[in-house]
């Protein structure tokens, strides 16, 4: 029997909400008093207590031996430098390998019967402990079960595109592709038209600065807008009209509903050249990263030191 959503569907959506009401925390733990703790990205981003114990119980001679592994593949032409291009490759690389790695381990675990692909049922089985099959043209009265009704059409919707088969059920490479759209070239095209039709309101096929900000209306007592604004406002109008004409486009829609990995990346591999090139060439040497090995190894260019306990980084075959 299909039911609707009971207390554990519902409840994801006030986890969805607790977790944003969360992030100024982490900020404050992450920067006390303006101050970097990159002992906190380490605890944080190596996961499991577990996996933090085994960072600190490798022994220096074998963390170096990984690391000068890793420096040489990172260098691309073998010069024996690291530049600025080849540390956000690295990085972005590295991104993308543990989102698909991510997505594996999920497949495994969404597929209940061990066939080889994941129905909708089983999806649904997985993330909410029962089958929800919600009417499409029928809205609901509560306004919680209605925003849970809309993300779960929404979700079922990118379960139908991500299928390029007759089979309902989607194999690995499809489930990456539901999992993570934004890798995956062919599903390009739905992420712009959901991000329209949740956003332009108008349906000019844009999307205004007005539509950018949402419900937001300035307080009539107030004098100006709040800082969150104010740097909403920035975003758009320096990160993502690119064209300066007021509106975004669907490409430059796509910059904004896609997370950014090639500008976070790029941000660090500068931020560590700035910390770490000793001799001002804008180029980091072996010597140098190992001069500031904690510092390397508390960075995203490592994942916070966990690449050196995965062999698909450290090894020679790569």
């Amino acid at each position: 029997m299909r039911l609707g959503p009971g207390p554990a569907a519902l409840g994801l959506l006030l986890l969805l909400c607790a977790a944003a009401a969360g992030a100024g925390k982490a900020e404050e733990l992450h920067y006390p008093q303006g101050e970097h703790r990159s002992d906190y990205d380490r605890d944080t981003l190596l996961g499991v207590q577990e996996e933090v114990d085994e960072y600190v119980k490798l022994g220096h001679e074998e963390q170096e031996k990984r690391l000068r592994s890793i420096i040489k593949k990172i260098d691309l032409d073998s010069d024996g430098f690291l530049t600025e291009s080849e540390l956000s490759s690295w990085i972005q690389m590295s991104f993308k390998h543990y989102a698909m790695q991510e997505a594996k381990q999920q497949f495994v675990e969404y597929d209940k019967n061990n066939d080889g692909s994941v129905t909708w049922d089983e999806y649904n089985i997985q993330m909410y402990d029962r089958v929800i099959d919600f009417d499409e043209n029928t809205a609901l009265d509560d306004a919680e079960e209605e925003s849970f009704r809309q993300l779960h059409l929404k979700d079922k919707k990118r379960f139908e595109k991500a299928n390029q088969d007759s089979d309902p059920a989607l194999n690995l490479e499809e489930f990456i592709a539901f999992e993570h759209p934004e890798e995956v070239y062919y599903m390009t095209e739905f992420v712009i038209q959901e991000a329209l039709e949740e956003h332009d309101k108008n349906g000019d096929g844009f999307v205004s600065l007005e539509e950018f900000l949402g419900d937001y209306r300035r307080d009539p007592t107030a004098s100006e807008d709040p800082e969150w604004i104010l740097v909403e406002k920035d975003r758009f109008v320096n990160d993502y009209d690119k064209d300066n004409d007021g509106r975004l486009d669907p490409q430059e829609l796509l910059s904004w509903v896609v997370p950014n990995n090639q500008g976070i990346a790029q941000e660090e591999a500068l931020h560590l050249i700035d910390e770490m090139d000793l001799d001002g060439d804008k180029r980091l040497s072996e010597e140098e990263i190992l001069e500031n090995q904690d510092l390397f190894l508390t960075s995203e260019a490592t994942d916070y030191g966990r690449q050196l306990h995965d062999d698909y980084f450290y090894h020679d075959e790569l």
